[in-house]
């Protein structure tokens, strides 16, 4: 088993961490960036990017899309989908068919 060797660094906004990969993104603005309420709070930071990237702010604009589309976004994992079908059912909404 290979140790990664985890580097410090700096983000934009001055925040210092260290982070063994190549991904640029802080985990510290990450962290503030996330909603504490509803149902993007529910998921990882990346299927919360695949979903802002697409303007789904809402259940509501959830429903507007297929389950297949959703999967298909880079950031959203089989992991996510649970918490998607649950936060849709919750509202009474499932995704669109086809």
């Amino acid at each position: 088993m290979t140790s990664s060797k985890k580097t410090k660094r700096t983000c934009i906004y001055g925040h210092v961490y260290e982070k063994s990969s190549d991904c640029p993104t802080c985990p510290i603005c990450e962290n503030e960036r996330k909603p504490e309420t509803g149902f993007l709070s529910i998921l990882s930071a990346p299927a919360l990017r695949a979903l802002e990237s697409k303007e789904i702010m809402t259940v509501e604009d959830l429903a507007q899309y297929r389950e297949k589309e959703i999967l298909s976004l880079h950031g959203i994992g089989p992991a996510s989908m649970p918490k998607l079908r649950n936060a849709l059912q919750e509202k009474g909404l499932e995704f669109k068919n086809g």
